[in-house]
């Protein structure tokens, strides 16, 4: 499995219909991106792997998706998706 079934409890081979609906459940959230608050809608297994991925490189969910949103060049919640997938594929 790939690293993101690995790290939330619940997703291994055996995933629970119960353990899915809740990583897939959507979450909105604010963030702050160059000193403004917006929100962000995603679902939990994302925002999980989002946070993951910051500690990884040291740095606050604000900061790495404010380097998201730089890069981005459509909506922010697919450009975090895309970001998150990309990344985990990598590894």
């Amino acid at each position: 499995m790939h690293r993101i079934a690995k790290e939330l409890p619940g997703l291994g081979p055996n995933l629970s219909t119960q353990a899915l609906g809740d990583q897939s459940r959507i979450r909105k959230r604010s963030v702050v991106i160059a000193g403004h608050r917006t929100s962000v809608s995603l679902e939990n297994i994302f925002w999980e792997q989002l946070r993951l991925a910051a500690i990884a490189r040291g740095v606050s969910v604000n900061h790495l998706v404010t380097e998201i949103d730089t890069r981005r060049s459509g909506n922010l919640s697919s450009a975090i998706r895309t970001f998150v997938l990309q990344s985990n594929l990598a590894q």
